[in-house]
């Protein structure tokens, strides 16, 4: 399975509708994720640009971004960003793959 850290963005009327109607909306993404094969790893509201945070897995990157189409297209969320992140053994081969890439940087 491949893991993915997907970060949002509230809209005005979401953080409004959320004020004065506190709930955990985590709990909504969490059977979205699930529904498409995958597993939430872990999750949060961090400060600064983002509003939303979570790192889940799901079996490829179809699900991935279906996941992220299904709560843009909900309308609460009015930035978001998915990153898909490489194991070690994914790097290790990226990194081996580059050495035969043959680019010669302009310096």
């Amino acid at each position: 399975m491949a893991i993915y850290i997907y970060q949002a963005t509230y809209t005005a009327e979401s953080l409004r509708a959320q004020i004065s109607n506190p709930q955990d909306r985590i709990e909504a993404i969490t059977p979205t994720i699930e529904a498409l094969g995958g597993k939430v790893l872990v999750n949060g509201h961090p400060f600064g640009e983002s509003d939303l945070l979570t790192v889940f897995e799901v079996p490829d990157d179809t699900a991935a971004a279906s996941f992220a189409l299904a709560v843009g297209a909900g309308g609460a969320v009015r930035k978001a960003k998915t990153t898909r992140l490489l194991t070690g053994g994914e790097w290790v081969e990226s990194l081996r793959k580059a050495q035969r890439a043959h680019y010669r940087a302009a310096l």
